[in-house]
């Protein structure tokens, strides 16, 4: 046996992880550009220094006020309104997804999504010995409804994985898909990741809104992008009570530190603050999405805070052209497709300005 004793499925595997690299503009990650206010700082300092005085103990690991505070905020999404029971977080919507897949996945099951989708899940997949079955999108990253259903009555699977907005395309659902997923999938889970979910334009509705109706559904959310907070570390999900509970059987003793739990009910009570650049970034959004259009090039429609644009024949050589005059966006998607996340406006006019010197120079 080779060493170290590595999982034979995981040898010669890199790590996932893009780029981190040190430029003027960094677009690759869909991070949020507008950091905290002075006064939300504070806040959170203050809060993490309260609990900092009582780090001898453990925390709270059902982290009640923390899940009363994020039900309080989906419920703004909903006339249905949203109970602290029906809540559970993770450190990221990363861990929140692998919680799914250790209570629900596993030997002799099924995960499905549909490609082009978030290069995370078939990990998840992988990482907890789940099957992965991958259907595909459409020519425009939508999906075909009824291909949809039928192949998730086919394979049953224990999960399916369904990005709105998806990532990387920006693509959302449309409320009867998620509802006519829930009715195929049976006695598995569907699980709605809303990641993106605030950037969503107006008139999309939130799988949240669908709760009451379909008991295996399950909405996942983060504090990373909208909220402005990725380097917080907070993803949490709604769901039946039943789902939530399931997950405690899986999930690592005391997994919310008392200094995270502090940091995101602070950041929470400066939730409109926090959110408050959501409508600029949306509106640079659009802006960016037509002005690539006017350059001639194909781009998804978006309800997320990046647009996918293509095709290129060589896309790592426009990347690439666009790192060299200090631009980083993501190398992802389909073939010939870039992805580029919204910045502030004088970071998107440095990448119109660059991606204008690379295609003319490729001429």
């Amino acid at each position: 046996m080779s060493w170290p004793p590595l999982r034979e499925e995981l040898r010669g595997i890199e790590p996932y992880g893009a780029p981190q690299l040190d430029v003027p503009v960094q677009l690759n990650v869909n991070e949020n550009p507008y950091g905290p206010s002075p006064a939300c700082v504070a806040d959170i300092a203050s809060a993490v220094g309260a609990a900092a005085t009582t780090l001898n103990r453990y925390p709270d690991r059902e982290f009640v006020e923390l899940r009363t505070a994020l039900a309080a905020y989906l419920s703004r999404d909903t006339p249905h309104g949203v109970a602290p029971q029906q809540v559970w977080a993770a450190n990221g919507s990363n861990e929140v997804m692998l919680q799914l897949l250790q209570a629900f996945g596993g030997p002799g099951r099924a995960a499905l999504s549909f490609a082009p989708t978030y290069s995370m899940y078939p990990e998840y997949a992988r990482n907890t010995v789940t099957e992965w079955v991958v259907g595909r999108r459409e020519s425009d990253f939508s999906l075909d409804l009824d291909d949809a259903h039928d192949l998730v009555k086919e394979t049953q699977p224990s999960v399916v994985l369904l990005p709105s907005p998806n990532n990387p395309t920006g693509t959302a659902l449309p409320p009867e898909a998620v509802g006519m997923l829930c009715e195929a999938a049976g006695d598995g889970i569907v699980v709605v990741d809303e990641a993106y979910g605030e950037f969503r334009r107006t008139g999309v509705p939130s799988a949240v809104e669908l709760l009451p109706e379909y008991r295996n559904l399950v909405v996942t959310r983060t504090m990373s992008k909208a909220f402005a907070a990725a380097g917080l570390r907070l993803g949490y999900l709604a769901a039946d009570p039943a789902i939530c509970d399931a997950i405690r059987v899986v999930r690592l003793p005391y997994h919310l530190s008392a200094v995270t739990q502090a940091a995101a009910l602070a950041a929470l009570r400066h939730a409109p603050e926090l959110l408050g650049k959501v409508d600029e970034l949306r509106a640079e959004r659009d802006a960016t999405v037509d002005w690539l259009r006017a350059q001639g090039l194909q781009v998804a429609d978006s309800d997320a805070n990046f647009a996918l644009f293509g095709t290129f024949a060589d896309r790592h050589a426009v990347w690439q052209g666009l790192l060299d005059r200090g631009v980083l966006i993501r190398e992802t998607g389909p073939d010939g497709w870039l992805r580029v996340s919204i910045g502030t406006a004088d970071e998107m006019m440095a990448f119109k300005e660059a991606l204008t010197q690379v295609r003319t120079s490729n001429e």
